[in-house]
């Protein structure tokens, strides 16, 4: 009988995934994989922010810093636009009337911080001299207008 040395690796990798995926959809729901996008969009933007700075030779770790800090920030925003949310679905129940409709607050947040940080690794890119195709600058100009409409429906 001939050993197959990689399945317990494979099995281990399985295990391990599974349990991570499991412990993400009981913590942030079905939709987990949004957060988990918006966080690699956070580390691509700090990533692409300080190699655009590096070209240029304008490296500053105060500045790095707060562009942590403003990654944070958008977290506890999204904390915020789904707690609110909740608390609106909870003051409903109490009152007889349904709030569920108030979710949206907290997806559409999640949604406009994942059209900026998407946009933001674009400009820094743009900036960082890399040929950025038009249909994806252009592409996210639409996402946003759709996304923010009421914010944007004075600009036409």
């Amino acid at each position: 009988m001939k050993m197959n040395y990689a399945e317990p690796i494979i099995n281990g990798y399985n295990a391990i995934t599974g349990t991570i995926v499991a412990v993400l959809s009981y913590i942030l729901g079905e939709h987990w994989f949004l957060f988990v996008a918006f966080l690699f969009l956070n580390v691509a933007d700090w990533l692409t922010g300080w190699m655009k700075s590096r070209m240029a030779g304008r490296e500053n770790s105060m500045a790095g810093w707060k562009g942590v800090l403003k990654k944070l920030g958008y977290w506890l925003m999204i904390m915020v636009a789904f707690g609110a949310s909740a608390v609106f679905i909870e003051i409903g129940k109490a009152i007889g009337i349904d709030l569920g409709i108030t979710t949206l607050l907290g997806w559409f947040v999640l949604a406009s911080l994942i059209i900026n940080e998407i946009r933001s690794i674009v400009e820094n890119f743009v900036e960082a001299g890399y040929n950025v195709p038009a249909v994806l600058v252009n592409g996210l100009e639409v996402a946003d207008k759709v996304v923010n409409k009421d914010e944007h429906s004075g600009d036409a």
